[in-house]
C-alpha cells in the first residue's frame, strides 16, 4: 500500500453517493486519525424538512435530536406516541402544537399531509401499516430498520416507494460510521487485493442481551421480527455492502440454550424484587443493572422531577417485563447465532452473533489476496503482504449525544444529514441507505432464519 496515497483525502464514487474521508493527523508512526468530511454534493438550504415521528422512545428520540440540534436543517412538527409521558416530553422538546400531537400513527394520517416526511421508529411489527400509508399520502420516509416483519411487505414498500417516486431512507446507520466507510473505501482502492473471505462478529454484551431480547420489546420473535433481522440486519448489510458483493446462498444455526426455566437457580423467584436468594450474585439481577447502575432506565418513562429515583425504579420493577427473572421470560430469541454466507467471486463470510459478551464493539476481520484488515469500531489496522507493514486507522466520530454507547459509531445523525439533503433536493441518490440497496441484506435475514428452523442452505434471490 503506498503510504503517500493514504495521506490524501480518499473518495469513491458509487453512483450518485459520495464516500469520503479525510485524514486529519499523524498520530504516531503509520497512525492516523480521519473523519467523514461533509458530502460536497450538499447544498445550503433554504428552509429546514418538516417531519412528523411515529413513536417517541429510543431511536425516535434519537433522530428527534437531531433536529433538536440542527432547527435549520430538520424541524419535528408533529408526533405519534401512545404513552403519555413520551408523547409530553418529545412534544415539549420540539415545541410541538397541540393539534399535531397523535395517540397512533392512524390518527396522523386522517389528516392532510402536513409535512415533508416522516420518522417511523415503531415497534417493528408496526412499520408496514404507517409506511405504505405515508408513501400513498406523498410522504418521504426515513424508516428504522428492520424494514418489515416479513419479506412480502418490505418488498411492497420497495415497489410502493417507486410507484410513487418517494424516499425511503432504511436506517442501516453503519453505513454511514467512519469505521465501515474507511473500510469500504480501502477495499475498493484495492488496499487488500482481491477480498477472498470475511469474519464478522457481533458481540451484543450479556446485560443488552438481557434487556432487551430477554426481557424487552424483542423478548418475543413472534410478536415482532427475529433476532437476526431485529439486531443484525446491520451485519449482514454491512458485510455486503464494504465489499460490494450480492449474496448467493446462506446457512444459519442458532439456538436459545441459556436464558430458559431450566436453568433457573435454586432460590430464584419470579421477579428480582420478590426476594430472590441469588440476587446480590446474578449477572442479570436487574436491581443491579436498573436500580444500583441506573443503567437504561430509559425505557422506565421515569419523569426527571421524580426526586426518589431509586425508589421509582424498583416500583416499575414490579410491574414490568424488566423486573422478570430472566430464565422465566415468555422469551424465544436465540441467544447464539452462526451464519455463512457465499457471495459472488467466491468471496465467503462467517457471522456470529453472540449474547455472552462483556463488550459490545463489533469486531472484522477482512482477508485479500495482497493483505488483511482487523479492526474494532475504534481502529482498522491494515496489513500489507508485499511490505510487511500495517496502518493503522482511528476514526474520529462524535456519537449522538447521550447515547454514547449506541454502538452505531457515529453513524446515526451522519444518516439524518443525509436524509434531509436528499428530501430537499429530492434526489435519493444522496443517500448510501435507500430501500433498494437495503432490502438485500433484509432478504439475507429472512433465508437465514428459515436456513436456522430449516436446517438447510437456502438462496438469496432478489
Amino acid at each position: 500500500m503506498n503510504r503517500r496515497n493514504l495521506l490524501k483525502t480518499l473518495s469513491l464514487s458509487f453512483g450518485s453517493t459520495l464516500i469520503s474521508t479525510e485524514v486529519l493527523a499523524r498520530i504516531a508512526e503509520n497512525t492516523y486519525s480521519y473523519k467523514i468530511p461533509t458530502n460536497p454534493l450538499h447544498k445550503p438550504m433554504a428552509k429546514p424538512v418538516t417531519a412528523i415521528t411515529l413513536g417517541a422512545g429510543n431511536r425516535g428520540t434519537v433522530y428527534g435530536n437531531f433536529a433538536a440540534t440542527f432547527p435549520d436543517q430538520m424541524k419535528i412538527i408533529g408526533v405519534a406516541e401512545p404513552v403519555p409521558f413520551r408523547n409530553d416530553k418529545y412534544a415539549l422538546k420540539h415545541k410541538i402544537e397541540s393539534s399535531h400531537r397523535f395517540n397512533t400513527w392512524e390518527d396522523v394520517f386522517k389528516q392532510p399531509k402536513l409535512a415533508d416526511a416522516v420518522i417511523i421508529s415503531m415497534p417493528d411489527n408496526l412499520h408496514y401499516e404507517p409506511c405504505m400509508k405515508a408513501l400513498s399520502m406523498g410522504y418521504d420516509v426515513l424508516l428504522e430498520k428492520p424494514i418489515a416483519p416479513t419479506e412480502k411487505e418490505c418488498r411492497a414498500i420497495l415497489a410502493l416507494a417507486k410507484k410513487t417516486g418517494r424516499i425511503v431512507a432504511v436506517c442501516h446507520v453503519l453505513r454511514y460510521a467512519p469505521y465501515f466507510v474507511k473500510m469500504k473505501e480501502l477495499i475498493a482502492k484495492g488496499a487488500i487485493g482481491e477480498v477472498i473471505s470475511i469474519q464478522h462478529f457481533e458481540p451484543i454484551e450479556h446485560t443488552h442481551m438481557a434487556h432487551s431480547y430477554v426481557r424487552g420489546n424483542w423478548h418475543n420473535s413472534k410478536e415482532t421480527t427475529p433476532i437476526i433481522l431485529a439486531k443484525s440486519c446491520h451485519d449482514l448489510d454491512i458485510m455486503k455492502w464494504v465489499i460490494n458483493k450480492r449474496a448467493q446462498k446462506i446457512v444459519a444455526m442458532g439456538d436459545l440454550k441459556w436464558f430458559k426455566k431450566e436453568n433457573a437457580p435454586a432460590g430464584s423467584t419470579a421477579r428480582c424484587t420478590d426476594g430472590c436468594k441469588v440476587e446480590r450474585e446474578c449477572p442479570y439481577s436487574a436491581i443491579r443493572e436498573y436500580v444500583d447502575k441506573n443503567s437504561r432506565t430509559a425505557v422506565l418513562d421515569i419523569p426527571e422531577t421524580v426526586k426518589d429515583r431509586k425508589a421509582a425504579i424498583r416500583e416499575k420493577l414490579t410491574t414490568s417485563n424488566y423486573g422478570r427473572c430472566v430464565y422465566r421470560m415468555d422469551n424465544d430469541q436465540p441467544d447464539h447465532y452462526v451464519t455463512s454466507i457465499q457471495f459472488e467471486d467466491s468471496v465467503t463470510a462467517n457471522f456470529s452473533m453472540e449474547a455472552f459478551t462483556s463488550y459490545h464493539d463489533r469486531r472484522s476481520r477482512i482477508m485479500g489476496s495482497m493483505g488483511d484488515m482487523v479492526g474494532d469500531m475504534t481502529e482498522l489496522v491494515v496489513h500489507d503482504f508485499k511490505t510487511g507493514k500495517e496502518t493503522k486507522f482511528i476514526p474520529k466520530a462524535e456519537d449522538v449525544e447521550g447515547y454514547k454507547n449506541s454502538g452505531h459509531g457515529g453513524g446515526d445523525w451522519l444518516l439524518v444529514r443525509d436524509f434531509v439533503q436528499a428530501v430537499s433536493q429530492k434526489n435519493p441518490s444522496l443517500l448510501t441507505s435507500t430501500i433498494d440497496d437495503s432490502i438485500e441484506s433484509h432478504v439475507m435475514g429472512f433465508m437465514a432464519e428459515a436456513s436456522r428452523k430449516q436446517g438447510k442452505v437456502m438462496e438469496v434471490k432478489m
